[in-house]
């Protein structure tokens, strides 16, 4: 029985970073771990294109449209969704994952969820190179290695 496994393998793969603006002192963080994951795992810079959008609700449409232009393996989404007072960070939070999920079975391309979803912003914190490690190294490891992984059942259909 053939088994498959992906590696977090970056050479000659494109990706794409999808990044919310909203909460930037977070996102950028988190964009800076997967850069950094991205490019000390193979990736050439110069095959990295990050795209700002103003907020999570954005994230979805701005990977379907970059997994649809035909230029990348993967996709990084990044954001920070910090619960407040009212349920608009239940629409948003699931929403951005409900969108994002669908977008990459529709798509058959690997988008790998770095949107934190927390109570407070020192949760975020945490989870953006502090206590927690950083969500958007975590993030950038698991595109790789979905697209390393899709891209060993590709080969394995052709031979």
């Amino acid at each position: 029985m053939p088994e498959y496994t992906g590696s977090p393998a970056g050479t000659g793969h494109r990706v794409a970073v999808v990044v919310a603006r909203f909460n930037e002192t977070i996102t950028h963080k988190l964009l800076e771990g997967a850069l950094d994951a991205l490019t000390r795992h193979g990736v050439a810079f110069d095959d990295i294109d990050t795209l700002w959008v103003p907020g999570a609700w954005e994230i979805p449409f701005a990977a379907r449209r970059a997994l649809t232009s035909d230029r990348y393996d993967a996709l990084v989404a990044l954001g920070a969704v910090i619960r407040g007072d009212t349920p608009h960070f239940d629409f948003v939070a699931g929403e951005c994952a409900r969108a994002l999920s669908q977008a990459s079975a529709d798509l058959d391309l690997p988008i790998a969820f770095g949107v934190l979803t927390c109570d407070t912003m020192e949760q975020a914190e945490a989870r953006a190179g502090g206590a927690h490690g950083n969500k958007g190294w975590d993030a950038a490891l698991a595109a790789l290695e979905m697209a390393d992984l899709f891209g060993r059942l590709d080969a394995a259909d052709e031979g």
